[in-house]
């Protein structure tokens, strides 16, 4: 699969939808500086990192899907609940990769602050994509049993 960018999903998108991406990305943001002016900068920028537009996303998204597949005359509500479930895998392998670029800015920022901010960039970039990789190729092995697993299942249900 590739990924590509499709600038004709942007005509789909009804306007009260970006209304909502915009009002909970900025409740998410309200948040965070609320905990941070609470508990301090450290708490607050962890709430910060949170994917701020993710729960409108993951919801339009749904929606779209949803839209697609009942103009096919389909009843779209798996596939949109699929296609949720896919963004949200996404942002967690994201959110993994912001865990090492904060771990490796702060391990460097002492250094050089320009450079702690590349490295920083590289190891999210490799984290991030590596994560993906594995979850992919893991979830293809699952989806594929071993020989010795097909034919042990095939004996259960010839047995009695």
């Amino acid at each position: 699969m590739l990924v590509k960018m499709s600038p004709s999903a942007l005509k789909q998108t009804r306007w009260y939808e970006y209304g909502i991406r915009f009002v909970l990305g900025g409740l998410a943001t309200v948040l965070a500086g609320v905990m941070g002016a609470h508990f301090g900068v450290a708490i607050g920028g962890l709430f910060l990192a949170l994917p701020a537009i993710f729960c409108a996303s993951a919801t339009l998204i749904e929606s779209h899907e949803r839209r697609a597949k009942e103009k096919a005359g389909l009843d779209g509500r798996r596939r949109g609940q699929e296609a949720a479930a896919l963004d949200a895998a996404g942002a967690a392998l994201g959110s993994i990769g912001l865990v090492a670029f904060a771990a490796v800015f702060h391990i460097t920022v002492s250094v050089s602050s320009a450079a702690a901010f590349a490295a920083a960039v590289v190891a999210w970039a490799v984290v991030s994509v590596s994560a993906w990789w594995l979850r992919r190729k893991l979830r293809t092995v699952s989806r594929h049993p071993s020989p010795a697993a097909s034919s042990r299942s095939a004996h259960r249900r010839s047995v009695p």
